[in-house]
Protein backbone atom coordinates (compact mmCIF):
# COMPACT_ATOMS: atom_id res chain seq x y z
CA UNK A 1 0.00 0.00 0.00
CA UNK A 2 2.51 2.41 0.77
CA UNK A 3 4.46 1.55 -2.68
CA UNK A 4 0.94 2.48 -4.40
CA UNK A 5 0.39 5.45 -2.36
CA UNK A 6 3.89 6.90 -2.91
CA UNK A 7 3.82 5.90 -7.26
CA UNK A 8 0.56 7.62 -7.66
CA UNK A 9 1.99 11.33 -7.28
CA UNK A 10 5.11 10.44 -9.18
CA UNK A 11 2.29 9.17 -12.36
CA UNK A 12 0.26 12.27 -11.73
CA UNK A 13 3.63 14.44 -11.91
CA UNK A 14 4.62 12.65 -15.39
CA UNK A 15 1.13 13.02 -17.19
CA UNK A 16 1.11 17.10 -15.56
CA UNK A 17 4.60 16.92 -17.25
CA UNK A 18 3.67 15.03 -20.83
CA UNK A 19 0.92 17.29 -21.33
CA UNK A 20 3.02 20.80 -20.61
CA UNK A 21 5.62 19.38 -23.26
CA UNK A 22 2.53 18.40 -25.95
CA UNK A 23 1.19 21.60 -24.85
CA UNK A 24 4.93 23.78 -25.75
CA UNK A 25 5.87 21.42 -28.56
CA UNK A 26 2.55 22.59 -30.11
CA UNK A 27 3.03 26.21 -29.56
CA UNK A 28 6.65 26.21 -30.87
CA UNK A 29 5.43 24.24 -34.11
CA UNK A 30 2.83 27.11 -34.05
CA UNK A 31 5.55 29.77 -33.80
CA UNK A 32 7.39 28.62 -36.49
CA UNK A 33 4.61 28.30 -39.27
CA UNK A 34 3.42 31.68 -38.34
CA UNK A 35 7.13 32.87 -38.78
CA UNK A 36 7.69 31.13 -42.10
CA UNK A 37 4.85 33.48 -43.35
CA UNK A 38 6.36 37.02 -43.73
CA UNK A 39 3.21 38.87 -43.79
CA UNK A 40 1.89 37.29 -40.66
CA UNK A 41 5.23 37.59 -38.96
CA UNK A 42 5.12 41.42 -39.68
CA UNK A 43 2.01 41.60 -38.55
CA UNK A 44 2.66 39.80 -34.77
CA UNK A 45 5.89 42.12 -34.67
CA UNK A 46 3.38 44.63 -35.06
CA UNK A 47 1.08 44.19 -32.36
CA UNK A 48 3.45 43.07 -29.91
CA UNK A 49 5.12 46.51 -30.52
CA UNK A 50 2.37 47.96 -29.68
CA UNK A 51 1.65 45.99 -26.24
CA UNK A 52 5.69 46.75 -25.85
CA UNK A 53 4.94 50.81 -26.67
CA UNK A 54 1.28 50.52 -24.18
CA UNK A 55 3.01 48.74 -21.01
CA UNK A 56 6.42 51.18 -21.09
CA UNK A 57 4.71 54.48 -22.56
CA UNK A 58 5.67 56.19 -19.15
CA UNK A 59 9.64 55.48 -20.62
CA UNK A 60 8.97 55.86 -24.14
CA UNK A 61 7.60 59.00 -24.23
CA UNK A 62 9.61 61.93 -24.55
CA UNK A 63 7.32 65.00 -23.14
CA UNK A 64 3.89 64.94 -21.08
CA UNK A 65 1.27 63.98 -23.50
CA UNK A 66 -1.23 66.60 -21.71
CA UNK A 67 1.03 69.84 -20.91
CA UNK A 68 0.48 72.68 -22.95
CA UNK A 69 3.22 75.24 -24.34
CA UNK A 70 1.93 76.92 -27.11
CA UNK A 71 5.38 78.86 -27.79
CA UNK A 72 6.10 75.31 -29.29
CA UNK A 73 2.33 75.07 -31.18
CA UNK A 74 2.72 73.92 -34.75
CA UNK A 75 6.45 72.77 -34.80
CA UNK A 76 7.50 70.36 -37.39
CA UNK A 77 9.39 67.35 -36.88
CA UNK A 78 12.43 67.62 -35.29
CA UNK A 79 15.21 66.15 -32.75
CA UNK A 80 13.17 67.26 -30.12
CA UNK A 81 10.04 66.46 -30.95
CA UNK A 82 9.86 63.40 -33.31
CA UNK A 83 6.35 63.46 -35.00
CA UNK A 84 5.67 67.58 -34.47
CA UNK A 85 3.20 69.61 -32.34
CA UNK A 86 0.25 69.98 -32.20
CA UNK A 87 -2.05 74.00 -31.94
CA UNK A 88 -1.61 73.98 -28.35
CA UNK A 89 2.78 72.65 -28.19
CA UNK A 90 1.79 68.87 -26.96
CA UNK A 91 4.25 66.60 -28.44
CA UNK A 92 2.61 64.26 -30.90
CA UNK A 93 5.21 61.51 -30.48
CA UNK A 94 3.99 61.37 -26.76
CA UNK A 95 0.37 61.85 -27.46
CA UNK A 96 0.32 58.83 -29.70
CA UNK A 97 2.42 56.40 -27.57
CA UNK A 98 -0.12 56.78 -24.54
CA UNK A 99 -2.98 56.91 -27.32
CA UNK A 100 -1.81 53.17 -27.52
CA UNK A 101 -3.22 52.50 -24.23
CA UNK A 102 -6.62 53.58 -25.13
CA UNK A 103 -6.74 52.00 -28.38
CA UNK A 104 -5.73 48.57 -26.49
CA UNK A 105 -8.29 49.34 -23.56
CA UNK A 106 -10.66 49.72 -26.36
CA UNK A 107 -9.99 46.69 -27.91
CA UNK A 108 -9.78 44.47 -24.42
CA UNK A 109 -12.51 45.32 -23.40
CA UNK A 110 -15.09 45.15 -26.49
CA UNK A 111 -13.33 41.57 -27.21
CA UNK A 112 -13.84 40.56 -23.49
CA UNK A 113 -17.46 41.44 -24.38
CA UNK A 114 -18.10 40.41 -27.15
CA UNK A 115 -16.61 37.37 -27.36
CA UNK A 116 -18.94 35.24 -24.74
CA UNK A 117 -21.37 37.11 -26.08
CA UNK A 118 -21.23 36.18 -29.37
CA UNK A 119 -20.66 32.25 -28.61
CA UNK A 120 -23.08 31.33 -26.42
CA UNK A 121 -25.38 33.19 -28.15
CA UNK A 122 -24.38 31.27 -31.28
CA UNK A 123 -24.16 27.97 -29.81
CA UNK A 124 -27.43 28.50 -27.81
CA UNK A 125 -29.20 29.30 -31.00
CA UNK A 126 -27.60 26.29 -33.27
CA UNK A 127 -27.64 23.76 -30.66
CA UNK A 128 -31.63 24.14 -29.29
CA UNK A 129 -33.49 25.47 -33.11
CA UNK A 130 -36.73 25.61 -33.46
CA UNK A 131 -37.92 28.71 -32.14
CA UNK A 132 -34.96 29.79 -29.63
CA UNK A 133 -33.05 29.85 -32.52
CA UNK A 134 -35.64 31.56 -35.02
CA UNK A 135 -35.61 34.57 -32.24
CA UNK A 136 -32.21 34.39 -31.89
CA UNK A 137 -31.37 34.93 -35.48
CA UNK A 138 -34.31 37.29 -36.40
CA UNK A 139 -32.57 40.10 -33.20
CA UNK A 140 -29.27 39.39 -34.89
CA UNK A 141 -30.53 39.84 -38.24
CA UNK A 142 -31.80 42.81 -37.25
CA UNK A 143 -28.27 44.13 -36.00
CA UNK A 144 -26.50 43.11 -38.88
CA UNK A 145 -28.84 44.93 -41.29
CA UNK A 146 -27.71 48.67 -40.22
CA UNK A 147 -23.54 49.57 -40.74
CA UNK A 148 -21.88 49.26 -37.75
CA UNK A 149 -20.76 52.68 -37.18
CA UNK A 150 -24.32 53.90 -37.87
CA UNK A 151 -25.45 51.52 -35.20
CA UNK A 152 -22.21 52.38 -32.63
CA UNK A 153 -23.45 56.30 -33.56
CA UNK A 154 -27.05 55.62 -32.55
CA UNK A 155 -26.28 54.00 -29.51
CA UNK A 156 -23.46 56.82 -28.24
CA UNK A 157 -26.08 59.53 -29.04
CA UNK A 158 -28.27 57.21 -26.70
CA UNK A 159 -25.44 57.02 -24.19
CA UNK A 160 -23.83 60.37 -24.51
CA UNK A 161 -20.52 60.45 -25.40
CA UNK A 162 -17.55 59.25 -23.56
CA UNK A 163 -15.11 56.46 -23.79
CA UNK A 164 -16.88 53.97 -21.59
CA UNK A 165 -19.86 54.54 -24.14
CA UNK A 166 -17.87 54.08 -26.65
CA UNK A 167 -16.29 50.65 -25.47
CA UNK A 168 -20.16 49.37 -24.80
CA UNK A 169 -21.92 50.99 -28.43
CA UNK A 170 -18.70 49.15 -30.04
CA UNK A 171 -19.19 45.75 -28.47
CA UNK A 172 -23.16 46.22 -28.76
CA UNK A 173 -22.63 46.32 -33.05
CA UNK A 174 -19.49 43.60 -32.85
CA UNK A 175 -21.17 40.61 -31.25
CA UNK A 176 -23.43 39.10 -34.33
CA UNK A 177 -20.71 38.34 -36.64
CA UNK A 178 -19.36 35.78 -33.59
CA UNK A 179 -22.95 35.02 -33.06
CA UNK A 180 -23.42 33.69 -36.61
CA UNK A 181 -20.06 32.04 -36.90
CA UNK A 182 -20.97 29.97 -33.68
CA UNK A 183 -24.04 28.86 -34.81
CA UNK A 184 -22.65 27.62 -37.78
CA UNK A 185 -20.15 25.98 -36.06
CA UNK A 186 -22.75 24.00 -33.75
CA UNK A 187 -24.87 23.10 -36.58
CA UNK A 188 -22.13 20.96 -37.83
CA UNK A 189 -21.43 19.80 -34.83
CA UNK A 190 -24.24 19.08 -32.64
CA UNK A 191 -25.46 15.49 -34.77
CA UNK A 192 -21.35 14.43 -34.32
CA UNK A 193 -20.95 11.00 -32.92
CA UNK A 194 -19.53 11.93 -30.14
CA UNK A 195 -21.82 14.82 -29.29
CA UNK A 196 -25.07 12.03 -29.85
CA UNK A 197 -22.87 9.64 -27.27
CA UNK A 198 -22.89 12.07 -24.88
CA UNK A 199 -26.18 12.36 -24.96
CA UNK A 200 -27.00 9.14 -24.47
CA UNK A 201 -25.27 8.55 -22.14
CA UNK A 202 -27.46 11.78 -20.09
CA UNK A 203 -25.32 14.93 -19.95
CA UNK A 204 -27.31 17.95 -19.93
CA UNK A 205 -28.01 20.42 -22.85
CA UNK A 206 -25.71 22.80 -20.82
CA UNK A 207 -22.87 20.16 -20.28
CA UNK A 208 -22.59 19.49 -24.00
CA UNK A 209 -23.06 22.92 -24.92
CA UNK A 210 -20.14 24.45 -22.90
CA UNK A 211 -17.92 21.30 -22.59
CA UNK A 212 -18.07 19.72 -25.47
CA UNK A 213 -19.65 22.51 -28.26
CA UNK A 214 -17.90 25.49 -27.07
CA UNK A 215 -14.16 24.19 -26.90
CA UNK A 216 -14.76 23.45 -30.39
CA UNK A 217 -15.95 26.63 -31.68
CA UNK A 218 -12.98 28.41 -29.92
CA UNK A 219 -10.68 28.42 -32.87
CA UNK A 220 -12.85 30.07 -35.57
CA UNK A 221 -14.00 32.86 -32.74
CA UNK A 222 -10.46 33.48 -31.84
CA UNK A 223 -10.11 34.06 -35.81
CA UNK A 224 -12.96 36.11 -35.85
CA UNK A 225 -12.08 38.42 -33.20
CA UNK A 226 -8.74 38.80 -34.27
CA UNK A 227 -9.86 39.77 -37.30
CA UNK A 228 -12.69 42.36 -35.95
CA UNK A 229 -9.85 44.04 -33.96
CA UNK A 230 -9.39 46.38 -37.21
CA UNK A 231 -12.60 47.38 -37.49
CA UNK A 232 -13.26 47.90 -33.80
CA UNK A 233 -9.95 50.15 -34.02
CA UNK A 234 -11.73 52.06 -37.03
CA UNK A 235 -14.98 52.27 -35.39
CA UNK A 236 -13.44 53.74 -32.16
CA UNK A 237 -11.25 56.22 -34.21
CA UNK A 238 -14.89 57.31 -36.39
CA UNK A 239 -16.41 57.93 -32.97
CA UNK A 240 -13.42 60.00 -31.80
CA UNK A 241 -13.23 61.54 -34.74
CA UNK A 242 -16.47 62.99 -33.95
CA UNK A 243 -16.43 63.66 -30.84
CA UNK A 244 -18.39 60.52 -29.47
CA UNK A 245 -15.56 58.56 -28.01
CA UNK A 246 -12.52 59.59 -25.68
CA UNK A 247 -13.05 63.19 -24.76
CA UNK A 248 -10.60 65.79 -24.53
CA UNK A 249 -7.60 66.23 -23.87
CA UNK A 250 -7.06 62.27 -23.71
CA UNK A 251 -4.76 61.12 -26.67
CA UNK A 252 -6.88 59.11 -28.51
CA UNK A 253 -5.76 58.92 -32.50
CA UNK A 254 -9.19 59.48 -34.10
CA UNK A 255 -9.65 62.65 -31.83
CA UNK A 256 -6.19 63.93 -33.10
CA UNK A 257 -7.36 63.94 -36.45
CA UNK A 258 -10.13 65.56 -35.83
CA UNK A 259 -8.93 68.16 -34.01
CA UNK A 260 -5.39 68.53 -36.43
CA UNK A 261 -7.50 68.22 -39.22
CA UNK A 262 -8.15 72.23 -39.60
CA UNK A 263 -4.58 72.81 -39.60
CA UNK A 264 -3.59 69.82 -41.98
CA UNK A 265 -2.80 71.62 -45.31
CA UNK A 266 -0.02 73.41 -43.60
CA UNK A 267 0.93 70.82 -40.60
CA UNK A 268 0.40 67.94 -42.42
CA UNK A 269 1.81 65.75 -39.40
CA UNK A 270 -1.22 66.28 -37.14
CA UNK A 271 -3.17 64.25 -39.01
CA UNK A 272 -0.03 61.99 -40.87
CA UNK A 273 1.06 60.75 -37.78
CA UNK A 274 -2.37 59.35 -36.08
CA UNK A 275 -3.75 58.37 -39.27
CA UNK A 276 -0.70 55.99 -40.00
CA UNK A 277 -0.85 54.52 -36.65
CA UNK A 278 -4.63 53.99 -37.17
CA UNK A 279 -3.45 51.85 -40.76
CA UNK A 280 -0.46 50.10 -39.57
CA UNK A 281 -2.05 48.70 -36.43
CA UNK A 282 -5.15 47.69 -38.22
CA UNK A 283 -3.37 46.31 -40.82
CA UNK A 284 -1.28 44.43 -38.33
CA UNK A 285 -4.27 42.75 -36.82
CA UNK A 286 -5.79 41.81 -40.15
CA UNK A 287 -2.61 39.60 -40.95
CA UNK A 288 -2.34 38.33 -37.83
CA UNK A 289 -5.59 37.54 -38.33
CA UNK A 290 -5.19 35.69 -41.65
CA UNK A 291 -2.15 33.58 -40.12
CA UNK A 292 -4.29 32.44 -36.97
CA UNK A 293 -6.65 31.39 -39.29
CA UNK A 294 -4.29 29.06 -41.68
CA UNK A 295 -2.78 27.71 -38.56
CA UNK A 296 -5.91 26.42 -36.83
CA UNK A 297 -7.46 25.29 -39.63
CA UNK A 298 -7.75 21.70 -38.78
CA UNK A 299 -7.31 20.78 -42.26
CA UNK A 300 -3.59 21.91 -42.22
Amino acid sequence: MITNSTMAPSATSKSASASMLMLLQTLAHGCKRIIRNPLTAAGLVVVMLLLIVAMFAPWIATHNPLAQELSNSLQAPSSEHWFGTDEFGRDIFSRLVYGSRITLYIITLVTVIVGPIGLAIGTISGYFGGVIDTIFMRITDIFISFPGLILALAFVAALGPGLEHAVIAIALTSWPPIARLARAETLQLRKADYIVAVQLQGASSTRIIFRHIVPMCLSSVIVRLTMNMAGIILTAAGLGFLGLGAQAPLPEWGAMISTGRSYMLENWWLVAAPGAAIMLVSLAFNLLGDGLRDLLDPRN
